[in-house]
């Protein structure tokens, strides 16, 4: 595997609930609150659900242009993915999962033309492909 970009940032301070992250660049600094359907006080900070969601949109969306592309399609610019990230108790009651669903909307577009588009997005997209797949993740001790 070749990587072209590695993205770098710290959480500090609690994570999750109370604490605040950012990225080595300064490009994105973010506080963390907790929802009120988490337990939380539903304060004025985001969640780590929110920022996957962010992300995934983001990123499926432009594997929807690659894909589009690949079957000799543009994809408008107006076109939308919405991404819906919950967070849920596994089944095996050991951790956590993360739960998505995606929905795209192109204007123009039949529904069996999106689907298709979305099926080989999900195939370019590496957030579909964390998702699908186990991935090891490195642990390392600083």
């Amino acid at each position: 595997m070749k990587i072209s970009y590695t993205a770098h940032a710290t959480a500090t301070n609690g994570g999750r609930g109370v604490g605040e992250a950012s990225t080595d660049d300064g490009r994105v600094a973010v506080k963390f609150s907790t929802p009120k359907a988490m337990g939380g006080d539903d304060g004025p900070g985001t969640n780590p659900e929110q920022l996957f969601a962010l992300g995934y949109s983001a990123c499926f969306l432009g594997a929807m242009r690659a894909a589009a592309k690949r079957n000799g399609k543009a994809l408008p610019q107006d076109a939308t993915v919405e991404a819906a990230v919950s967070f849920a108790d596994r089944e095996d009651n050991v951790g956590f999962a993360i739960v998505p669903r995606l929905t795209a909307r192109v204007p123009g577009w039949e529904k069996a033309d999106i689907e298709a588009t979305m099926q080989l997005a999900h195939d370019i997209c590496p957030y579909s492909n964390l998702i699908r797949f186990a991935h090891d993740v490195e642990l390392a001790a600083g």
